[in-house]
């Protein structure tokens, strides 16, 4: 069988989409190898796959081992991108070192690991990209023409693609580095078209959509004659957004003003689980606070999600047909809230945020119930885990 490796950073967001078909990809017979920093071991080897340790120097936000330096990305956006040109100097020697006496067969890259590309092309080896976010159009580089401007034009964004294309350069590569990030020979999009910006423009011969590649846990029957829960509401800011007293306290007074619910709060590693608590400061019997939780089990047995929006959460609220209250912190998640508004299982968090006014809008995401069973059987049409499968082995050399 194939030797497949994978390259990633160490954020949730950018491992856990794709960790089932890395799973899969070993329980085939396949030898995967995943190359990430030594924090996300514990996450990635259950797999199976065989962890390949590099350091990274991006920052970390409020992981399982408690680090945070959120701080770190602050600034507009050419300072975060700048973090990534130190991250890429940093992953391309690691990285050759990992693989020269080893190379795979086929090189699979999270859309941060775009670097590996530069070891396929040093050893003519195929790639494939997978996408836990949206991806490039047809006129994409036309309708980001201000954004390209601004990169191009500002001396810290000039500086910052000289330092790329120098790295490129060293690599034999002599190509703008915009354009050798942005050029994907294929492209496993782990995303539902209707979260994808101008989906008719996307070239379908090279991006695959086949929704979230997940293997969703078997939930147990209901009790006969009964439902075998409460309705289940869900907190959740991801793993990089999760200092968010305000929406906590409000998720506390809601669960004491219907104590026939059940709220989850997951708050991350930037919160500490026995700071949350009701207006009064008591926690209520029918609120639960963890550090962190399944979030694709959980969203199983949940009727409202709130959520930051990102795209991982956006896909697992699709998945599991939930419908969700967004409150957007930063980059994508706002256009994303929008197109899930779009598709008709969303509604905002409200402005003044208490829990009569949570509650209010989880009473209007509830009424979209039915809207997201429908998102969810759609996506489920696109094939999801058994469908990138299928992509993933139809690129392996023959």
């Amino acid at each position: 069988m194939a030797h497949i490796a994978m390259f990633s950073i160490p954020a949730p967001g950018h491992v856990l989409p794709s960790l089932d078909l890395v799973a899969e990809l070993v329980r085939r017979g396949h030898r995967v190898t995943y190359a990430n920093d030594p924090s996300m071991r514990a996450t990635i080897e259950p797999t199976g796959a065989e962890f390949r340790a590099y350091d990274s120097v991006l920052p970390k936000i409020g992981d399982a081992a408690g680090t945070d330096d959120a701080d770190a990305y602050g600034g507009d956006v050419i300072d975060q991108l700048t973090l990534f040109a130190d991250e890429y100097e940093n992953q391309l020697p690691r990285w050759f070192a990992l693989y020269e006496d080893d190379r795979p067969d086929l090189i699979l890259y999270d859309i941060a690991g775009a670097m590996s590309v530069v070891l396929a092309r040093t050893w003519g080896i195929p790639t494939l990209q997978v996408s836990p976010t949206y991806v490039a159009w047809e006129g994409y580089e036309e309708d980001m023409a201000d954004f390209h401007t601004l990169l191009r034009t500002d001396p810290r964004g000039v500086a910052m693609l000289a330092r790329q294309d120098a790295l490129l350069a060293r690599h034999g590569i002599h190509e703008d580095s915009l354009a050798f990030t942005g050029n994907v020979e294929h492209s496993l999009v782990l995303i539902a078209p209707s979260m994808q910006p101008n989906a008719d423009r996307v070239d379908r011969s090279r991006y695959t959509f086949t929704g979230p590649a997940r293997r969703l846990p078997e939930v147990p029957a209901a009790p006969s004659g009964g439902t075998g829960r409460r309705t289940t509401l869900l907190v959740s800011f991801g793993s990089a957004f999760t200092d968010q007293p305000a929406t906590y306290r409000a998720a506390c007074d809601l669960a004491a003003q219907r104590p026939g619910w059940r709220v989850i709060l997951q708050v991350g590693g930037r919160t500490d689980p026995s700071t949350v608590t009701a207006s009064d400061g008591a926690v209520p019997p029918n609120a639960e606070v963890y550090p962190w939780i399944d979030q694709v089990a959980v969203p199983q047995e949940t009727d409202v999600f709130v959520t930051h929006a990102g795209m991982g959460g956006s896909s697992e609220a699709m998945l599991t047909g939930t419908p969700v209250v967004t409150a957007p912190q930063a980059a994508d998640q706002f256009e994303n809230a929008t197109m899930l508004a779009a598709a008709g299982i969303a509604v905002p968090i409200p402005e003044e945020l208490s829990g009569t006014t949570l509650g209010a809008a989880c009473d209007a995401a509830l009424a979209l119930t039915g809207r997201a069973g429908e998102l969810a059987a759609e996506l489920a049409e696109l094939g999801g885990l058994d469908a990138a499968m299928a992509v993933v082995e139809s690129r392996l050399p023959a």
